[in-house]
């Protein structure tokens, strides 16, 4: 057989690139040479460098590939196809068949099992693809878990039940949770079983495991604020409460109900919460005001009871961190137990060379973390926090690295295997980023270079390398802290702050070094009452966090982004994790697909605003245009329309204004009570005249109020929406207006007229909703809810007439508002 070779040579111009020269040795022994157009020769020149590009690169990158599975970045990774199954199994609109997971996880596992060690690509696609269906299952348990019956509409009723938890708010209100045992006057027919109700008027706080009795408004827990904003009666749902409401008047204490003695484990947890309470009682004695508030904050995780007005300030100051027990309390805590305690041990000679003070000093920090988690409330970013630093300090038990990329992706597993809802909070997202940043960039730090500089060795250097390093420390992780949260907070908050930086910087030193060590020694001290002087020097140190955080909200900064194309989000999240995880070069591909995207959103243009928006019991309503916000009503709810703000970037608020008219509304009720007056004929008429006239002398893009009956606007496209306070005047606002809104939950869903028409039952179904006149003048609505069968939604299809769920396996029809 002739033998083929290819001869390399570098061409001799540019157009000897698209050809290939190609030798046969013949029977013979003489050899004959050809030149062939080469494979590239029908492209153009620069894709032809581009593919030459690309197989230069090629053996690079499986380099690179290869000595990132060396490292294990493959397991680094296993956190995020958990969490990602359960995140996907999360957007689904209804829930997968078990069956078809179990079969998917069969087939994946006998994949694995054929593949071996012979094909090992096969092998850990298979085991990739085992853990995404591995996350699907851990949230369908939890799910099923959960349980949580939720309330289906809003009513008042009797409660009778048994404090379960309380927290003061530090104006006389207290938000008591109540595990419900029955209900009065009307008895609920699918009650929920744990509710928070706030309560205020009493003349002492009623005692965890009492029983209590009382008059309240009880209202489902609210969806989201808009489509596509986090949705509370998820998280609710997750958390076991059923229904938030608030008592008519204080409750009164009634006998226990209690058939037999609580079991261990209720006892347990109550006696934990007991001891909370008075723990952050005896704070607050210590320490009054907002200081107090605060310090109880850290400890007991009680936050209710600082003022708005510091809130607000810690929050625009990018210090709200600081609030929450998180990582950041508990890695100070068992730092400094950890540090402390070995110093300590260090001390004595003899117990240092004869045993393992690093373990002994582990094994204590580990316990006196444990109390705080204890004491905590059992917080889910408390659980989280505890989770990973035990990791981390087990890991020092058994002679392990504490701080590593494995230990934070371990931590992230069990968390997520416990909790796979909590992968779509902004607490878990936002924590583990910063984390794992930290982790990465402490890794940078202590293999800068410049620590063995010959000039950095010089003794009279030292005080300088120390104190640099130090605040180095600080400005770094500062920074790091800062930077990596900033996608997250922008993601679910919509806002950013511009001066957390300077903030942090200010007020994070007082936090490690003054409160936080004081604040541990006021807690062992306070078994034999010396806690008072330990508390006051951390009170001192919590008075300046509160004066900077003050000072530096007062400079403004914050930066309303509002929302972000959905396909930005994932997309920027996989370039930050590559940045993070990866050892070798490839980690700028992470940066290159961060930056890209940034890019592409700051020069694609986003999709078009909404026109109207409208809250999910229709009593709020607001028309956008560019920044202005005009709702009709003068003083918003702030919960709702705070994040209409924020994720339409709409800061400035135009209130109604008063209609001008001689039309005087009827009463709301007729002779009998409760039962609502209709309009006759003639008053009908008179209303359809003012209403009409009303509309016609409505400036564009404004409410125009009739007290106690309707809001008018016009918008500059010309489409009229009539907001509904009484429902008698139904009828009026179908015949002149495009769109009607009414809070009240009517049978219907639709107008004679063919004005589209929202009522509380159908925004009930639907959540909240947007509206878009598109370029063809047609409005176009979305929906916060298309579907309602997922267990936390299939309260919104219940009826309590009937005692069924109606219609919660179809689509919510476009009728329906």
């Amino acid at each position: 057989m002739p033998e083929l070779k290819t001869i390399d040579a570098m061409p001799a111009a540019p157009d000897a690139a698209r050809f290939s020269v190609v030798s046969i040795d013949l029977l013979n022994g003489e050899r004959a040479v050809s030149i062939r157009p080469s494979r590239t020769q029908s492209l153009s020149p620069w894709k032809g460098r581009v593919l030459a590009s690309g197989r230069q690169l090629w053996p690079h990158v499986r380099t690179a590939v290869a000595q990132e599975v060396d490292h294990g970045r493959l397991f680094l990774a296993s956190p995020l196809l958990f969490g990602g199954g359960a995140v996907a199994w999360f957007q689904f609109d209804a829930d997968p068949s078990l069956f078809r997971l179990a079969a998917w996880a069969v087939v994946l596992a006998i994949a694995i099992l054929a593949a071996g060690y012979a094909r090992p690509l096969v092998r850990k696609a298979a085991l990739a693809g085992l853990l995404v269906v591995a996350g699907m299952v851990s949230a369908q348990l939890e799910t099923w878990r959960a349980g949580t019956i939720m309330l289906d509409s809003p009513v008042t009723t009797t409660v009778n039940g048994r404090v379960e938890r309380r927290e003061g708010d530090g104006e006389g209100r207290w938000r008591y949770v109540v595990a419900v045992v029955a209900t009065q006057e009307p008895e609920i027919r699918r009650a929920p079983e744990r509710v928070t109700i706030v309560a205020r008027g009493a003349k002492a706080p009623f005692e965890i495991g009492q029983w209590i009795s009382g008059r309240a408004r009880l209202v489902s827990p609210s969806g989201p604020a808009l489509p596509g904003l986090d949705d509370f009666a998820f998280s609710t749902y997750f958390d076991g409460i059923g229904a938030n409401g608030f008592f008519y008047g204080a409750p009164t204490a009634i006998p226990s109900r209690d058939s037999v003695a609580p079991i261990v484990r209720q006892g347990v947890i109550e006696g934990l919460y007991r001891l909370r309470s008075d723990i952050g009682d005896r704070i607050r004695s210590i320490l009054p005001g907002d200081t107090g508030a605060f310090a109880a904050s850290l400890v007991t995780d009680e936050r209710r009871a600082i003022s708005r007005e510091t809130t607000d300030a810690l929050r625009q100051s990018g210090l709200a961190h600081i609030v929450a027990i998180s990582g950041l309390n508990m890695a100070l805590s068992a730092g400094i137990f950890f540090v402390g305690l070995r110093k300590l041990l260090s001390l004595f000679p003899a117990l240092a060379q004869a045993y393992p003070t690093k373990k002994i000093a582990a094994a204590f920090a580990l316990f006196g973390l444990t109390a705080y988690y204890m004491i905590s409330g059992f917080a889910v970013s408390a659980e989280r926090a505890y989770i990973m630093m035990a990791i981390m300090l087990t890991a020092v038990l058994f002679d392990r690295p504490s701080i590593s990329l494995r230990n934070i992706a371990l931590s992230a597993l069990v968390i997520i295997a416990l909790s796979p809802s909590e992968a779509l909070g902004p607490s878990f997202q936002m924590s583990f980023a910063a984390t794992l940043a930290l982790v990465a960039g402490y890794g940078l730090w202590i293999g800068r270079p410049m620590r063995d500089h010959p000039f950095l060795q010089v003794p009279a250097m030292k005080p300088v390398v120390v104190i640099g390093g130090f605040f180095g420390g600080i400005v770094l992780t500062s920074m790091i802290g800062g930077f990596s949260t900033a996608l997250f907070s922008i993601e679910h908050f919509h806002r950013m702050s511009g001066y957390g930086l300077p903030a942090n910087l200010m007020a994070m030193p007082i936090i490690s070094f003054v409160v936080m060590p004081m604040g541990m020694l006021a807690m062992i001290l306070t078994p034999l009452g010396l806690d008072v002087l330990p508390w006051k020097v951390a009170g001192l140190g919590l008075d300046v966090v509160i004066e900077i955080a003050r000072m530096v909200s007062s400079w403004g900064g914050n930066v309303d982004i509002g929302r972000l194309p959905v396909w930005y989000f994932p997309v920027a999240v996989l370039g930050f994790l590559l940045m993070l995880l990866l050892h070798t070069r490839l980690r700028h591909l992470g940066t290159l697909i961060f930056g890209l995207a940034t890019l592409a959103v700051l020069v694609i243009s986003s999709a078009p605003p909404p026109d109207v928006v409208i809250a999910e019991d229709g009593s709020l309503v607001a028309i956008l245009r560019d920044d202005h916000l005009a709702s009709n009503r003068a003083r918003p709810p702030d919960f709702i329309f705070g994040q209409w703000q924020r994720a339409l970037a709409a800061e400035i608020h135009d209130p109604p204004e008063a209609l001008k008219s001689d039309y005087r509304p009827k009463p709301r009720t007729s002779g009998r009570p409760g039962e609502r007056h209709k309009l006759d004929f003639t008053e009908r008429r008179d209303a359809t005249k003012a209403m009409r006239a009303s509309l016609a002398s409505a400036s564009e893009n404004r409410f125009f109020c009739l007290k106690g009956a309707w809001c008018s606007a016009i918008l500059d496209n010309g489409y009229r929406i009539t907001a509904l306070e009484d429902a008698a005047y139904l009828g009026p606002a179908c015949d002149t207006s495009d769109i009607v809104i009414t809070p009240v939950r009517l049978r219907f869903g639709e107008c004679r007229s063919g004005a589209l028409l929202f009522t509380g039952e159908t925004l009930r179904r639907s959540g909240a909703i947007e509206i878009r006149i598109d370029e063809q003048g047609a409005p176009v609505v979305t929906k916060s809810y298309d579907r309602l069968d997922r267990l936390w939604l299939r309260h919104r299809a219940y009826d309590w007439r009937s005692g069924q769920f109606s219609g919660e396996t179809s689509p919510v029809s476009d009728s329906d508002g």
